[in-house]
């Protein structure tokens, strides 16, 4: 079989940090699956997502878009009607565009009623689904508390687990994320205390291999003469950090990589560093005994998606998919498990926003780079371009804002790839907003990192902050305020305006729409700022002259 791409394997995995892979370092994880892939493609170290958080990182992704323009800033907020994404790109160059998993995607009930638009239409559909066709969809977190579900949409997982006889209306929260004590009770693996447990399931029937035979379930279904992109999209190894046999004891607390973070870090804080290495979930991970049990159940997590991968590429070695299907491997957002004093995600220290990035090429084209690791700075939105590109489209710049990675692939180095690369956060809908007395339209935060830099501008009058990444790689030290660095904090300003200053909103005509439209006007009919005619070709005034029938201009007799 001649080696072109035809598909697209678009695999995320939640919050997963970027140096959790043995190919990116990981002293006593591996992950060997993932790392083969990286062998036969290109991994690129310095990928940063659009926002470290959930929801508008993954709008980001499926948008290629920066959040300053799609406007999703927060999980549940809708992306706007209107907004188009890369089913809607790759659809117009003949690919099918498939979910098969989570996207924590919030409709726009308002947009499809104001305009009319039928929510079980095929078109209200995929606006309601970031513009993919639902194979399965599954978000994965069934929290319940006293007043219901989180997600009040039907599981398809939770059906799954009572079908194979998991007696429980919500088995995704009594088996697949909680233990199971000696006397027969329930150990949620909400309390991270629990963490060490073995989730109370049949290792094949958690969350991670359920998703992976919906995948194969799917790629068996498709027509082999119709090109599909699948978005895969697992949610582990997200919390909460549970995980079956026999991952649940692969791992012990003397496995765990050196924690990244220095007491110098809480004097003289940033406000909004503060506020959150001193909340909730940051507090907690400043014990060592809660970091013993929860980093490796989430080293098992990652194990067991990197054994599922070796199923998957299994599959389609087995098929020959291996030959016409592009696989790329990513996440929406970091975790940071303690490093800096936090928890979770939500700033932008490497293990918040940076991520992994595995591209595997199979076209023949892509032969000079296997196995090689880019370190241009790229971001998220980059992948959308990458995939209409990859599918033969032409990338429409003027809605599309990332760029595609194809020429990387295929040995080349574009001349103009960017200088910097940006990332944001809302956080205004967090207590940290309201513990810092900001009003919500100050809860904003802005990155901008380049090769050596990182910068965070917060607005509400709060200072910057600066790292120096090439002699402080584990951003330890914050120079945000320090004067000896004006001028490089006034060079990120600039950056952050120039940025800002994008056309980002003109997203009806392209370019190329406006040069063809240059010069028309006059072959219309409209013809201004002439004194006689003869300013201009003669033809475009033909239309203005000649004998006319009826001369109104002289009075009728009589009158």
């Amino acid at each position: 079989m001649t080696r072109k791409t035809k598909n697209i394997l678009f695999i995320m995995f939640d919050q997963l940090r970027w140096d959790y892979l043995s190919c990116a370092g990981h002293k006593t994880l591996e992950t060997p699956h993932m790392d083969r892939l990286a062998s036969q493609g290109v991994r690129f170290s310095r990928t940063y997502v659009q926002s470290p958080i959930c929801g508008s990182s993954r709008m980001s992704y499926y948008t290629g878009r920066y959040v300053h323009s799609h406007g999703a800033q927060w999980n549940g907020y809708p992306l706007k009607v209107g907004e188009q994404t890369m089913g809607d790109h790759l659809r117009k160059v003949g690919m099918d565009c498939w979910l098969i998993g989570k996207t924590h995607m919030k409709a726009d009930i308002d947009g499809l009623n104001r305009l009319g638009i039928a929510h079980d239409s095929v078109i209200g559909a995929r606006v309601s689904e970031c513009g993919f066709d639902v194979y399965i969809r599954d978000d994965g977190l069934w929290a319940e508390g006293p007043d219901g579900f989180y997600d009040e949409r039907r599981s398809p997982y939770n059906e799954y687990l009572k079908a194979k006889g998991y007696a429980a209306e919500n088995p995704w929260k009594d088996y697949a994320n909680a233990g199971i004590d000696a006397d027969g009770n329930m150990e949620s693996g909400w309390l991270t205390k629990n963490a060490d447990m073995p989730a109370n399931i049949r290792e094949q029937d958690s969350e991670t291999p359920w998703l992976t035979s919906r995948t194969i379930d799917f790629i068996e279904e498709q027509d082999p003469n119709k090109p599909w992109c699948a978005h895969v999209s697992y949610i582990k190894p997200h919390w909460p950090y549970i995980v079956p046999a026999p991952y649940h004891n692969m791992f012990s607390h003397n496995q765990i990589q050196p924690l990244n973070r220095d007491p110098a870090e809480r004097v003289n804080t940033n406000p909004v560093f503060d506020a959150y290495l001193n909340n909730a979930v940051g507090r907690m991970f400043h014990k060592d005994e809660v970091r013993d049990v929860v980093i490796p159940a989430y080293m098992g997590l990652i194990k067991q998606c990197d054994d599922q991968m070796g199923r998957l590429f299994k599959y389609l070695e087995d098929t020959g998919r291996m030959d016409d299907t592009m696989i790329v491997i990513s996440s929406d957002h970091g975790d940071y498990l303690g490093d800096h004093w936090m928890g979770e995600k939500s700033l932008f220290h490497e293990c918040s926003v940076k991520v992994p990035l595995i591209i595997y090429d199979p076209s023949a084209a892509a032969d000079e780079t296997r196995g090689t690791v880019c370190d241009e700075l790229v971001e998220s939105i980059d992948l959308t371009a990458t995939f209409i590109d990859a599918a033969g489209g032409k990338v429409p710049d003027h809605i599309v804002e990332g760029k595609s990675l194809m020429p990387f692939l295929h040995g080349e180095t574009p001349d103009d790839w960017r200088d910097f690369a940006v990332s944001e956060f809302d956080y205004s809908a967090t207590p940290m907003g309201r513990d810092l007395g900001l009003a919500p339209r100050d809860c904003r935060l802005f990155m901008i990192a380049d090769k050596r830099w990182k910068f965070m501008h917060a607005e509400g009058g709060i200072a910057p902050m600066l790292f120096d990444m090439e002699n402080d790689p584990g951003e330890l030290v914050d120079l945000g305020t320090d004067p000896a660095h004006g001028e490089v904090i006034d060079m990120m300003y600039v950056r952050l305006g120039q940025w800002a200053r994008r056309m980002s909103q003109r997203t009806t005509k392209s370019d190329q729409d406006i040069l063809d439209m240059r010069g028309k006007s006059v072959r219309k009919g409209i013809l201004i700022f002439l004194y006689d005619g003869t300013e201009v070709d003669e033809d475009l005034t033909v239309k203005y002259r000649g004998p006319i029938s009826q001369n109104y201009t002289v009075p009728e007799p009589g009158e």
